[in-house]
């Protein structure tokens, strides 16, 4: 395949000029006999605002007066990752007229007597492809597209009926039985898609020092599929970095406490006591109760009154919960001492996060707290599940910490991670 810019101006040209090669066939793409273009590989290979800019140039050099899609996980994420750069990008401002119509999730791009509209839509699950559905488009961009249930993919394709559609594919790697990898990828030539994969060397805007950090910050399963770009099987223990290193005998002297709560009646229940400084979060005490050993259920009172003898007389700012342990949450508010925080309970992301404070130091957990200890050790991948599953044992205390990460030092930490904070607690 040769690549040509047969209409590309020499203003545009020189703007990407300094590109990876691999990141010219992006730009290219639009020009080939190709149907479809996915690109996948390592995070920050430069795939996504490469891939937009050359979506709405096609779409614009194309069409006019069409509706086209931009898909990503969540409708926030993909404004944020997606529309958000595209509108700042220098280039977009001097050659087109934007206007971002984010209450409608809607951008307009004019060009002379040229316009056209990028719809933003979200594939968070199964309901999502009702969103999708009724919609005429010219083309559709699915960024994280590994993260979509395949049935929102399918009806945003079939959505693309205006004649000379195109479709455009970015994601992370994944489990290799993942369906994308499967339909998609290693069926690529029966869909008539070229498939470009990145790794982080192809963006030569990265620095040395910015490669390193990311090398840094991930391990195990997620080091291979998001540093070195590989579609994987995650099996073996979870948190293999979990050591020596990431236990401590120290209490820090002050900081913002915060309790963390895996909900059992039979199945244990699980709270962990943390101490978050600036720099790090210490789980400095625990409570551990299995109603099955004791072959004693506990009541939501008597659990409540657990839970004032782990806080002590320290200030809680807030007991993140197991967002299904409604009666629980009430027993809490109807106390009145402790706000209850229903936790979020994604759980792969959550564990990707936990890691990633794991390994740089920023998760310790205190030699007291043995449960969690034991349970660090023992927390393993299901290797036989067609998808990312951890083993459902010797889990609880692993739920609420990975609670604690997601709901909690996610933002604490995010500046210190080279992300933008993500929301105001």
């Amino acid at each position: 395949m040769v690549y040509m810019f047969p209409t590309l101006d020499f203003s545009v040209y020189l703007h990407f000029i300094m590109i990876s090669p691999k990141q010219k066939k992006i730009l290219a793409y639009s020009y080939s006999s190709y149907d479809a273009l996915i690109c996948d590989g390592a995070v920050r290979s430069g795939k996504t605002s490469l891939m937009m800019w050359a979506f709405v140039d096609w779409a614009m050099r194309e069409f006019s007066g069409q509706r086209c899609g931009i898909c990503g996980k969540a409708v926030d994420s993909a404004s944020k990752n997606i529309i958000v750069p595209f509108i700042a990008m220098t280039l977009a401002k001097e050659r087109y007229t934007i206007r971002w119509r984010r209450s409608e999730k809607i951008l307009e791009v004019r060009r002379g007597a040229v316009t056209n509209w990028f719809e933003v839509f979200g594939g968070k699950d199964e309901s999502s492809a009702a969103l999708i559905q009724g919609r005429t488009l010219a083309g559709v961009l699915l960024d994280e597209v590994a993260l979509m249930p395949e049935s929102f993919v399918n009806q945003a394709l079939a959505r693309c009926s205006v004649a000379g559609a195109r479709l455009w594919f970015s994601c992370n790697p994944d489990n290799p039985n993942h369906w994308f990898y499967k339909e998609w990828i290693q069926r690529r030539e029966a869909h008539n898609a070229l498939y470009l994969h990145f790794s982080m060397d192809d963006n030569p805007s990265l620095s040395e020092e910015t490669k390193a950090r990311y090398h840094s910050m991930y391990s195990g399963v997620f080091y291979e599929r998001y540093v070195l770009g590989q579609w994987v099987l995650a099996e073996g223990l979870i948190y293999p970095m979990f050591g020596p290193n990431c236990i401590t005998e120290e209490t820090p002297e002050s900081g913002v406490y915060y309790i963390s709560i895996d909900y059992g009646t039979l199945n244990p229940f699980s709270a962990g006591l943390w101490c978050v400084t600036d720099k790090e979060a210490v789980r400095i005490r625990e409570y551990y109760y299995s109603g099955r050993d004791t072959q004693q259920s506990k009541t939501d009172e008597e659990y409540y009154m657990d839970l004032e003898r782990l806080a002590g007389e320290l200030p809680i700012e807030t007991v993140v919960i197991d967002p299904s342990a409604a009666s629980f949450i009430e027993t809490i508010r109807r106390h009145g001492r402790f706000s209850a925080r229903k936790a979020k309970n994604d759980v792969v992301n959550g564990i990707v996060t936990t890691s990633r404070y794991l390994k740089n130091g920023k998760i310790k957990v205190h030699s007291s707290c043995k449960d969690a200890i034991r349970e660090f050790g023992l927390y393993r991948w299901d290797d036989k599940a067609q998808e990312d599953k951890p083993i459902k044992e010797n889990d609880h205390a692993m739920d609420e910490t990975r609670y604690m990460a997601e709901t909690i030092l996610r933002h604490k930490f995010a500046v210190d991670d080279g992300e933008r904070p993500i929301l105001p607690l």
